[in-house]
């Protein structure tokens, strides 16, 4: 591969698009005859409809039908298997009954001629309901129930108990996480269209891989009569990884009036219908012996859940393996309230997790008189003491060092408020942060053209993280074309089968399949050329080399495009599969640091992030500009988890009371850090994959949160174990 493309921070080859409004969202398609849906959401959390009159609705003008739990076509709930690629969060279909679980829920679709009348016969359906008592809380339900665990999160080596019991030092402390709503951009929206039994929609997805087959399990048809496509999208946090019910009402509503249909979700109902980071509460138990090394880990975390699907968050994902511990156990427990199913939200279990773990870290090392780095350092490990195998790559100590020498941790003086700039009082705290490195099955297509042009496509995603741009450089590094000669496509269900865009999958899954096929095309172009009546004749093709965008072999140099045209052929093709499979001999995750400078100025409660330095071992870095915008990305959304953001319900009626971006709480370009240093450590992970390229997108989220809180309460003596930090827990005496 070349090495002057791989690696180079390349600005994004969909940027122009983006910038000039030619990019096409989910609900920039308007087909002929487009009708418009709107939803009907309930008004209460915990119920039955009694009773459902929309004989005003439909005398309204332009309105079409309007589809309830008496009149909706009957369909079939998806298996919601991963392994099927049909997995959603929320099996229960759209109007499938007239039960209430959760505020917000759909209880009818008015279909009309225009956006502007179905939204205005939407407020004069008539719904009455039989209210029962709602959940609310997570603490209320821990009032109330016992929470189920889930056996198959359990992990446990050693005898943690009694390690514990028996340590030298011990520490034990519950730390919270509340509701967070993942709030991208673009709203969740629908634009599908019935011909001939074929359904082609637009889908603002993660996956239209698995939005095809979820549609075609729910619908009951052949999967290749359905074509999702998602070209662009306006970013998804998690939240638009699986369909959703507005997608199905919204298919169905199209087959049943012959017409496409277009639904968007509104923006108050994206924090009911459409998922959301669940709460949790976790109990944090460590022990040491004198030296400081740890003897004993528990981890035991409760999380919300609705009660129509059950989520289970993964907290202590990262505690099995992060640190040496020969006594551990992570224990994963749901209750239910009366909210919609949560779902991924960007590091799910990790970022709260490690909010909890890294902030315990710290203050266990407060206990023993450490540093809290050094105490990191001492039980640093490169063992995944859950699976007892090496890690594939780590260099956590490597990334301690280069962010702390960058930081200037040295200097800092561990005595509570000791540190300051005129009226501030500085808090400088570090965690360290981790994500497990993963991958799928991918297919991927690419052709060398005549016309000196390169064309890749897979059924992957760009949700605004630089994928359409990291395929055309791979396809660059090997065939030396420039990025303005090749095209890419991606978001369509109808190419060679992709992987989801989440979990940090989709550049550690496509990368390899696309240089995988682009150096099969390369491989059949240079057969094209030493063929008897190939340009390039009498030169085998193991004799040919491929250098900026031509073929060099026995004394000539030819063009891509001249060897297809001598041989009257359109293009040069490779395809390529690749699995999932990795060595089973070793463990696979990212690791990395951050280091946090916080400014609390009591006498006006103002708390302000000053810097964060952050170093990121993610294996190879493919394109430096969208790599580090991704980490930056990470913390802007963590600074949001750890001093903003909490979605509030009415504990009288369970309904969500922030709903909007008015009053739901994100950072602003005000409230990010002053200064952001991000290190990309560049260690290939060929143990991973050919490319040694792990995923970027969640790692920078994990562990922040953590930094943010030990930082605060370096700066003002205030622990702070329930997130959001604010303002009036340090205004305390």
């Amino acid at each position: 591969m070349s090495s002057d493309i791989i690696g180079a921070a390349k600005p994004r080859i969909d940027g122009p698009a983006k910038l000039s409004g030619a990019a096409p969202y989910a609900a920039d398609h308007f087909p002929p005859n487009l009708a418009y849906a709107y939803g009907v959401f309930s008004t209460i959390a915990s119920g039955e409809i009694t009773s459902i009159d929309v004989s005003r609705a439909k005398r309204m003008p332009g309105v079409i039908e309007v589809y309830h739990h008496e009149n909706f076509p009957e369909l079939h709930r998806s298996p919601s298997s991963f392994a099927q690629q049909n997995k959603v969060d929320e099996t229960r279909l759209p109007f499938e009954d007239q039960h209430i679980y959760y505020g917000g829920q759909f209880v009818a679709l008015v279909v009309a001629n225009t956006f502007e009348n179905a939204r205005d016969a939407a407020y004069h359906v008539d719904v009455e309901y039989k209210t029962s008592q709602p959940v609310t809380s997570l603490s209320q339900a821990l009032e109330q129930g016992q929470a189920k665990p889930a056996d198959n999160k359990k992990h446990e080596r050693g005898q943690p108990d009694s390690a514990y019991e028996s340590a030298a030092h011990r520490f034990e402390a519950t730390y919270t996480t509340p509701i967070e709503t993942h709030n991208p951009m673009e709203m969740h929206a629908t634009t599908a269209h019935w011909q001939d039994g074929h359904l082609t929609f637009y889908e603002s997805s993660q996956g239209v891989v698995f939005a095809k087959n979820t549609m075609a399990a729910i619908f009951d048809i052949n999967p290749a009569r359905i074509d999702a496509r998602a070209p662009y999208i306006g970013s998804g946090f998690g939240s638009k990884l699986w369909i959703w019910p507005h997608a199905v009402a919204c298919a169905a509503a199209s087959r049943e009036i012959g017409r496409p249909v277009q639904l968007v979700v509104p923006r108050h109902q994206m924090f009911t219908t459409t998922g959301h980071r669940p709460a949790t509460s976790q109990k944090i138990r460590l022990a040491t012996d004198n030296e400081g090394k740890l003897i004993s880990v528990s981890h035991d975390s409760v999380n919300t859940t609705s009660f129509v699907n059950r989520y289970v968050e993964s907290c202590g994902g990262c505690t099995k393996s992060l640190y040496d511990c020969d006594n551990l156990r992570v224990t994963e427990s749901t209750i239910q309230v009366n909210q919609g199913t949560p779902t991924s939200m960007r590091a799910p279990g990790a970022a709260q997790g490690l909010f909890a773990l890294e902030s315990a870290m710290d203050e266990m090392a407060e206990e023993l008189g450490m540093d809290p780095l050094e105490f990191r350092r001492k039980n640093y490990t490169d063992r995944d003491g859950s699976k007892d195998l090496p890690f594939s790559s780590v260099h956590l100590l490597d990334a301690y060092d280069q962010a702390a020498d960058k930081f200037g941790w040295s200097k800092r003086n561990p005595k509570v408020g000791s540190m300051r700039d005129g009226n501030e009082i500085l808090g400088w705290g570090m965690a360290a942060c981790n994500w497990e490195a993963m991958k799928m099955d991918c297919d991927a297509r690419v052709a060398l053209r005549a016309d000196g042009t390169a064309f890749a496509s897979c059924a992957t995603q760009d949700i605004g993280t630089g994928t359409y741009t990291i395929v055309a450089q791979t396809v660059a590094s090997l065939t030396g074309l420039p990025l303005d000669k090749i095209e890419v496509e991606l978001g369509d269900s109808s190419y060679p089968s992709g992987p989801i865009s989440g979990g940090s999958w989709a550049s550690a899954t496509a990368l390899p399949a696309i240089h995988n096929a682009t150096s099969q095309a390369m491989e059949n172009l240079k057969g094209f050329a030493s063929e008897d009546d190939g340009p390039m004749a009498g030169t085998a093709s193991d004799q040919i080399e491929v250098r900026d965008g031509q073929l060099h072999g026995g004394g000539q140099s030819m063009s891509f495009a001249d060897v297809l045209k001598a041989k009257k052929l359109g293009h040069a093709s490779g395809e390529a599969h690749t699995n999932a499979a990795s060595g089973k001999e070793y463990s696979f995750r990212s690791f990395g640091a951050h280091f946090v400078e916080v400014g609390w100025d009591p006498g006006i409660s103002r708390l302000r992030i000053h810097r964060v330095v952050s170093a990121i071992d993610v294996g190879q870095i493919v394109n430096e500009k969208t790599a580090r915008n991704q980490v930056e990305g990470a913390i802007a959304m963590a600074t949001g988890m750890a001093m903003f953001e909490e979605t509030e319900y009415d504990q009288r009626t369970g309904m969500p009371i922030n709903n909007n971006y008015a009053e739901y709480l994100v950072p602003t370009h005000a409230d990010e850090p002053e200064s952001v240093d991000v290190i990309l450590l560049d260690y290939p992970d060929y143990k991973f994959n050919e490319m040694g390229v792990r995923g970027i997108g969640e790692i920078g989220v994990t562990g922040m949160a953590a930094a943010i809180a030990n930082a605060v309460y370096h700066a003002t003596g205030k622990r702070i174990r329930d997130l959001p930090i604010r303002l009036e827990q340090l205004m305390t005496a």
